[in-house]
């Protein structure tokens, strides 16, 4: 062979395997808790991304699942998994705040964009080079921690204990809420912690009662939160008990039973959507979730948190088409170009709000994208106060 017909073999190579790429589909990788602690959040989570469309702006769509139990080390070695050897072009996940922390390193490195869907501002806050490329759809927990203080003030709390996870979402929430409680005028009496997998929290209660708050903070998420609100039952606390918006699901409901009856909390608008009056702006995207979801899986079956998987399949609904105009799939090029259209979302209606992001702001969300809830006779009811 000539070193002419080398190269005219060599550029035919070339372009066959440019046309392939151009013709390849979207591939999204996911990293969800479906077994471990998280599992009641993660579940519905994955029951979602099977509702997520199959093809996006003429290109189809490839959703890669994995579970991470749970485990911050599991979470990690899936993101390396999907972006070594499955080359996706975006990353939803993972379910909780520490696992999602500890993929922002291999995300940014990879220059592959993340949508987290757990709580922590931390994800997303500070921006800097390697959060450039982590996004969420959860509502910060400053937005849910000042919604609390500010119901709790409005009802006559003076005083409050806190009980928290033993990690960064009670982390989070423990440096959230004491900025907001401030603010409302409240006092912190006691502050405990508690693990995930923890089979008493008995020592903690006991030590928050004997400050006599008048409200109590649980800083939980799924099932393992029903532990400290149960004990506080049993052991006669009078006071009124807050859970944050990370027990919003059924599972939550059905392992605390009637001991949570009376527990207040804030949620995404999704949890309370045929409750919502026809004004509220959010109401229509948050049905829209709520009846393709029931559709699926039954009346009644819709949790917060499958709603989170929901709106990072809306947000890149909007951003591939316009990726796709810069870049073809499974290139660096294209995965740039989806960051940058992710980080310029204006007004997307979701289950849970209307997103509107930014270089400075990868949630996106506002008022709009909470109310107060309270457990009545085992059921959500929307609070107007």
């Amino acid at each position: 062979m000539t070193m002419k017909q080398w190269v005219r073999g060599t550029l035919a190579v070339a372009m066959v395997c440019g046309a392939t790429a151009a013709s390849a589909q979207v591939k999204i990788g996911v990293v969800l808790s479906t077994t471990g602690p998280a599992a009641s959040l993660g579940i519905p989570e994955k029951n979602t991304v099977a509702l997520l469309p199959r093809e996006i702006g003429g290109k189809s769509v490839q959703y890669i699942v994995l579970d991470d139990g749970t485990d911050t080390g599991k979470a990690v070695q899936d993101v390396h998994k999907l972006i070594d050897e499955d080359h996706v072009d975006a990353i939803v996940g993972s379910t909780v705040t520490p696992n999602s922390l500890a993929m922002i390193d291999p995300i940014s490195a990879a220059k592959t964009p993340m949508i987290s869907l757990a709580a922590s501002a931390k994800i997303v806050e500070p921006m800097d080079d390697k959060r450039k490329w982590a996004f969420k759809t959860p509502q910060n927990d400053d937005l849910m921690a000042n919604a609390i203080a500010d119901y709790m003030s409005r009802h006559g709390v003076k005083t409050v204990g806190f009980i928290g996870f033993a990690d960064a979402y009670g982390e989070s929430w423990n440096a959230e809420f004491a900025k907001a409680a401030s603010a409302d005028h409240l006092k912190v009496v006691a502050n405990e912690k508690f693990n995930r997998t923890d089979a008493s929290v008995t020592g903690q209660v006991l030590r928050v009662m004997s400050a006599n708050p008048d409200a109590v903070l649980i800083a939980g998420s799924g099932t393992p939160a029903a532990l400290p609100a149960k004990e506080l039952k049993q052991r006669g606390y009078k006071g009124k008990v807050y859970q944050t918006h990370g027990v919003a699901n059924n599972d939550f409901l059905r392992v605390c039973g009637k001991d949570c009856d009376g527990e207040i909390l804030p949620a995404g608008p999704v949890l309370v959507a045929d409750q919502l009056p026809s004004s509220n702006p959010v109401r229509e995207s948050s049905l829209a979730y709520k009846n393709a979801y029931e559709k699926a899986y039954g009346a009644g079956s819709v949790v917060t948190f499958g709603g989170h998987a929901w709106d990072a399949g809306q947000m890149l609904q909007r951003a591939i088409p316009e990726a796709l105009a810069k870049a073809q799939p499974g290139t660096a090029a294209f995965r740039a170009a989806l960051r940058d259209s992710l980080e310029n979302i204006k007004e997307l209606p979701l289950s849970q709000g209307i997103m509107n992001t930014s270089p400075t702001n990868h949630n996106g969300l506002d008022q709009r994208a909470r109310v107060m809830v309270e457990v009545v006779d085992g059921k959500w009811k929307l609070l107007n106060n």
